[in-house]
């Protein structure tokens, strides 16, 4: 039996092949393909990329591993929006632990201790503010001819959108620091580059690739209540976290790094800015920037969402009542017991009397998912001064929505009555028989604002409130 055997390629058709392996070559350079949308971020929207400077971009350099440049081609760093505190950067370079801006205009970045610090903890005391002023290691602003002779020719590519987190751990491993503070100054931030965020919360920005806790490990970032990393991971799931020792590892392979476009946020050097001056808020500084009214929807709707409950679909039939209880509570702020069930009973006669629904919760007891379903259905939220009031930040703003908030007499505090109002909502604080909102608020008095176990409150006084936020008929029972 005679075996068959491929005879072989005719000129013509080696030609052929030829000219079709031709053709693709020249496609692939043409940059013919699906294009990675973030590579345009290497350079200012305004400009396109030096001739010689090689930007991996086609479907055959998928892997974008490395930006290349020729002499005198450094990328620029841009800086896309500043306030104290909270930076956003396109194509910025770090080295051996330390973070590099290539201007060859010097003066047009932002003043170096409005941008980082040495990420030590916030204590009170000239020495201790001296301490977190930022040196050449933290930061370096350097010319192109500074950065070619420091960086050479190329430099590894971190792409997409990176929150470079530098605070210490201090202030992370709590609610409301990390969701009312950092997490919203975070998206405010941020956002601010969508103006027209819409209403059900969709944007054109893309979602953060990952998060980089320049000075804080794996474990201290997380809160005793597993809240921050709930609330994180729902809204972007997809995000990844390196902490201080991935940090210190990128800092040790001795290469230049550039990051796409980085949104850089320090306590510190917030606290530089007037908004801190006057609030005491470091999330304050970011609302100087313009940015769409609805700029918290898709937060607030993507943790709703995820809890259980479509804010979008969501239609309350009555106003809903919220009072987050602390009398179970081990230790530190409740009310008096007596004044804690007198209010108690003023809800309830609300509830009987106009159809209000009413919810008295000890937030502890309650699921992540119904701690957030229930925050986003409430229209009036009230407790004493303390964590479990950061759940406003969940509330659906409207012009009922209010956030009352108990203190001990004389005493005061800022923190959720301005995370109120920058949500949109109506905030009161009560000592007792008296009440006070904006623009009538006493000046801060945080050793009265966290007495002990012994708050009075008037009950009746708290109703009333209610009643008039509601916009509910005055009741005929005494």
């Amino acid at each position: 039996m005679l075996k068959q055997t491929a005879s072989a390629p005719s000129r013509r058709e080696c030609l052929l092949l030829a000219l079709l392996l031709i053709a693709l070559l020249s496609l692939s350079r043409a940059g013919i393909g699906i294009q990675d949308s973030d590579a345009s971020r290497l350079f200012p929207e305004t400009e396109s990329a030096p001739q010689d400077v090689q930007v991996p971009t086609t479907e055959l350099e998928r892997w974008r591993t490395r930006v290349t440049w020729t002499h005198k081609q450094v990328p620029l760093t841009t800086v896309v929006s500043h306030v104290p505190g909270w930076t956003i950067f396109d194509n910025l370079f770090l080295l051996n632990g330390t973070v590099f801006v290539v201007s060859d205009d010097p003066e047009s970045v932002p003043e170096r201790d409005t941008i980082t610090s040495t990420g030590m903890e916030v204590q009170n005391g000239a020495e201790a503010v001296a301490a977190r002023l930022p040196t050449d290691r933290e930061l370096r602003v350097v010319t192109t001819d500074e950065a070619q002779e420091l960086f050479g020719t190329s430099a590894l590519l971190i792409d997409g959108t990176t929150w470079i987190l530098n605070d210490p751990p201090q202030f992370l491993a709590h609610y409301y620091h990390w969701s009312a503070e950092l997490f919203l100054g975070f998206w405010r931030t941020y956002s601010s580059l969508d103006p027209f965020i819409s209403a059900n919360g969709l944007s054109s920005l893309p979602a953060p690739r990952r998060i980089w806790f320049v000075h804080t490990d794996a474990d201290h970032w997380k809160d005793y209540a597993s809240m921050n990393q709930w609330v994180f991971r729902s809204v972007f799931p997809s995000i990844t976290a390196e902490y201080s020792a991935d940090w210190q590892d990128r800092a040790e392979m001795g290469h230049p790094l550039i990051l796409d476009r980085v949104i850089f946020t320090d306590r510190s050097a917030a606290m530089k800015g007037q908004e801190f001056f006057r609030t005491g808020r470091i999330a304050s500084e970011p609302f100087t920037l313009p940015g769409s009214v609805h700029w918290w929807n898709l937060i607030r709707g993507a943790v709703s969402k995820f809890s259980g409950l479509d804010t979008n679909l969501y239609q309350g039939s009555k106003p809903v009542i919220t009072y987050i209880s602390r009398q179970e509570w081990r230790g530190r702020r409740k009310l008096i017991q007596e004044d804690h069930e007198n209010l108690v009973k003023e809800l309830y006669k609300l509830r009987d009397q106009h159809g209000v629904e009413v919810n008295v919760v000890s937030m502890d007891k309650l699921s992540h998912a119904e701690q957030f379903r229930l925050a986003a259905r409430t229209t009036i939220m009230m407790g004493v001064h303390g964590n479990g009031l950061t759940s406003l930040v969940w509330m659906k703003p409207s012009p009922k929505s209010t956030v009352i908030e108990f203190f001990y007499p004389e005493g005061f505090a800022r923190d959720y009555e301005y995370t109120s109002r920058m949500l949109g909502m109506a905030h009161y604080g009560v000592w007792n028989n008296e009440t006070f909102t904006q623009p009538q608020l006493p000046r801060v008095n945080y050793p009265k604002g966290f007495q002990g176990n012994s708050i009075p409150l008037n009950g009746s006084v708290v109703a009333k409130l209610c009643i008039e936020r509601l916009q509910l008929p005055a009741s005929t029972e005494n």
